[in-house]
């Protein structure tokens, strides 16, 4: 896996972390917006929208991690 791809996967992740995440609570708190595929949390009843909006923000940094990670390795390797 190339350079872009990496920054590819890492943008793709990021993006659909911060809709998951932090986005959907803002839309549940402050808008009265139905829930659609990017705010999937927010089908979820009250507390648990707010868990699995964190939960899918803290797994997309993992992801993120691990993508950083693996491309380090195979920089260095190639040097």
């Amino acid at each position: 896996m190339n350079e872009a791809w990496h920054r590819l996967a890492m943008l793709l992740t990021l993006a659909v972390g911060f809709w998951e995440g932090p986005m959907a609570i803002i839309f549940r708190v402050f808008t009265d917006k139905e829930p659609n595929a990017l705010t999937a949390a927010n089908y979820l009843p009250a507390p648990w929208c707010y868990v699995a909006a964190v939960a899918a923000a803290v797994i997309a940094v993992a992801v993120i991690a691990v993508l950083d990670i693996r491309h380090k390795r195979l920089t260095s390797a190639d040097a």
